[in-house]
């Protein structure tokens, strides 16, 4: 062996579209965790226990609109009063990514958990802090990592899960996929295909 030579990592070093998302502990972020999204139960009990958080009213609105509408996080911290129409039950959603925008309609429940939220802001965003700034990625995560704690959820939670759920739950109701790709805003609709794929009601009636 050539003790001049540099040894080499290429063996150990995966191709470029190989490569996986790897935490500060060495895992890939797959490996962290079970799965990446959540049922439309985990969702409601969430939702029921964000309402006893010292800001309820905003955290319990806040899972409600991200899961209903498929919200990115970066999405969630920019959304705006001005995107809400009230009167009409509309949400105007202005995607990340080069995301397609789109309008969706808003449950009855989640405009009026939105209301007090609405008569006593001072900000242009949604969902703000006590300082009235719009709340940060980290902020959310932190918020919903601690639920999760509190419901006795045995993984981790974070923001996009909500998104997920929200994908998974249209697939598990037989949405067709093009439909699924412009509610979610999905510019490539291969990002749209893991949650009809994944979906228990894909091989539904096979052995009936």
């Amino acid at each position: 062996m050539n003790k001049n030579k540099p040894l080499s990592l290429v063996t150990d070093t995966p191709p470029v579209s190989q490569k996986r998302t790897v935490s500060r502990t060495g895992k890939t972020n797959g490996a962290l965790r079970s799965r990446e999204h959540l049922t439309p139960a985990e969702i409601e009990t969430l939702v029921k226990a964000a309402r006893k958080n010292r800001h309820g009213g905003r955290d319990s609105a806040l899972v409600m609109v991200a899961f209903h509408h498929g919200l990115r996080v970066s999405e969630l911290v920019n959304l705006r009063w001005e995107q809400i129409d009230f009167e009409g039950g509309a949400l105007h959603v202005r995607r990340a990514k080069q995301g397609t925008p789109a309008t969706h309609p808003m449950p009855g429940r989640e405009l009026r958990a939105l209301r007090p939220l609405k008569r006593g802001s001072q900000s242009p965003f949604v969902f703000v802090s006590e300082r009235g700034a719009p709340l940060s990625p980290a902020a959310i995560n932190r918020m919903l990592q601690r639920l999760g704690e509190r419901c006795g959820f045995s993984f981790p939670l974070h923001a996009h899960m909500l998104r997920h759920a929200c994908g998974y739950k249209l697939a598990n109701q037989g949405t067709d996929t093009r439909t699924i790709q412009g509610y979610l805003g999905h510019k490539n609709i291969r990002h749209t295909v893991r949650y009809t794929e994944l979906a228990p009601t894909r091989f539904k009636g096979l052995f009936d």
